[in-house]
């Protein structure tokens, strides 16, 4: 007995003695590269917590619907993606950007509870059904843009304001990356204060742990889900506006950021926002620094960093037993 034990006490370890070893090379790894060429370094690892201020935006939404109301909505990239493309064309015919963003922003919402009204309210519960009709949804998405937008990358632009540079570190840094964190760094605030500070984010905690109790008494449950199902399809149709005045707008990102939005709330933990702001953080600065020192295998280092953190922390990093 006592053999087993020590046994399965060793086994225990190897997670950790793995990533004591990761540690060990990234910190000797980081000093190197940061003694090598100070500027560039920090100004990756700027570019990174950028991205992952985007990264948190879109997966803001994700973590509302997936992560605490627990509905598997695979459509998540599409209206990141379609909010994209309706703020492209708001901003072409208008010129107003701040027009663009409150407009996709949202349409994106309208559509985000016609779905959950129309099909998901029926299936509710049913991780695979849902799952499956929200990939149909998805793909219904993708064809809609190409029929209308066609296939070409699009890059939606910056407000006036903000399509300048501001010296960081001794060199030009584009404001408006600036802007995107700042952003992230709202929205986060904001969503903890609204869940944890107010009486309708209590009631919407309660819900998940114990639907039938918060309705036995009084609370209108479903009208509380349309709402949190509205906030995060909100939130997915503004980012899709950020991320193409970041970066661009191309049939098939939907996959790419519904993809990153999984992997977030996956290691942040379910339902858990600070989790999700170190974890869209963490996959950020991982993505680019990979891409400037070891772009050959950039492509593994997020889902290395995944398994690591799973290793340890099989809920994620903040998660709790749902």
């Amino acid at each position: 007995m006592a053999r087993g034990v020590r046994s399965g006490f060793g086994w225990q370890l190897v997670p950790w003695l793995g990533a004591l070893a990761v540690a060990v090379f990234v910190v000797q790894f980081v000093g190197r590269k940061a003694v090598a060429d100070p500027g560039q370094f920090l100004i990756t690892g700027l570019n990174g917590l950028t991205l992952g201020g985007l990264y948190f935006l879109v997966a803001s939404g994700f973590t509302l619907i997936f992560g605490v109301m627990r509905v598997v909505n695979l459509a998540h990239g599409g209206f990141y993606l379609l909010g994209g493309y309706l703020g492209w064309s708001i901003f072409r015919e208008t010129g107003s950007w701040a027009l663009a963003a409150v407009g996709a922003a949202v349409a994106i919402c309208a559509i985000g509870v016609t779905v959950q009204q129309l099909v998901l309210r029926r299936i509710q519960g049913q991780d695979m059904r849902e799952a499956l009709v929200t990939i149909g949804v998805s793909i219904i998405i993708a064809d809609l843009i190409i029929a209308f937008w066609g296939g070409a990358f699009v890059d939606i632009g910056r407000p006036v304001a903000l399509d300048g540079t501001v010296r960081m570190l001794g060199e030009a840094y584009p404001a408006y990356r600036l802007f995107v964190l700042l952003v992230a760094i709202a929205v986060g605030l904001g969503l903890w204060l609204l869940l944890h500070r107010t009486r309708a984010g209590m009631i919407v905690r309660a819900a998940v742990d114990d639907r039938h109790m918060v309705s036995a008494l009084g609370v209108n449950v479903e009208l509380l889900y349309v709402g949190v199902f509205a906030l995060g399809a909100l939130l997915a149709g503004f980012s899709g506006v950020m991320g193409g005045s970041l970066l661009s707008l191309s049939p098939g990102e939907d996959g790419r950021y519904l993809l990153v939005s999984l992997v977030v709330v996956i290691l942040g933990g379910m339902g858990s926002l600070g989790g999700a702001v170190l974890s869209a953080a963490a996959v950020g600065l991982v993505e680019q620094y990979a891409a400037v020192y070891d772009p050959t295998y950039s492509v593994l280092y997020t889902f290395v960093l995944m398994v690591i953190v799973l290793a340890l922390r099989p809920r994620g990093l903040f998660g709790r037993e749902a």
